[in-house]
């Protein structure tokens, strides 16, 4: 048995956030994330591997969104990282207005929202990309 097969089996593998014996937050391997955290680059990994959760999610609910152009894809991307798959879905208005392809409803039906008046500049940013279809 290598290092790693070792602290696995001594350590165990949890995929969630738990308390350890200590009352540690502790995630994976016996990661500490209270004193450790992570790395940059572990951060990265998991933002990769969400965007990639969030795009999958976004076909299989909205299949009709593959045929947008990428910006607004990102737009509705981005909006189920922060609001989870049942979120958008909750956007009815804008969503139908997205399907006919008329983006500048779409953006206003995006600000006209309880979610808007939360995250204030990302709502206005996202909504200009989704009009525009340009990248902010």
């Amino acid at each position: 048995m290598n290092l790693k097969e070792s602290l696995i089996r001594d350590e165990g593998l949890r995929l969630t956030v738990y308390k350890d014996t200590q009352g540690i937050l502790t995630i994976g391997v016996g990661r500490n994330l209270e004193t450790r955290g992570i790395m940059e680059n572990e951060a990265m990994k998991l933002l990769e591997n969400d965007i990639l959760q969030c795009s999958v999610d976004l076909s299989r609910h909205l299949q009709w969104t593959n045929a947008l152009d990428e910006p607004r894809r990102e737009v509705l991307i981005n909006m189920i990282f922060n609001l989870g798959p049942s979120g958008l879905l909750k956007f009815h208005k804008m969503l139908f207005a997205l399907k006919e392809r008329n983006y500048s409803l779409a953006a206003k039906e995006m600000l006209d929202s309880k979610w808007a008046r939360q995250v204030g500049n990302r709502a206005k940013r996202l909504a200009t990309q989704m009009e525009t279809g340009v990248r902010q």
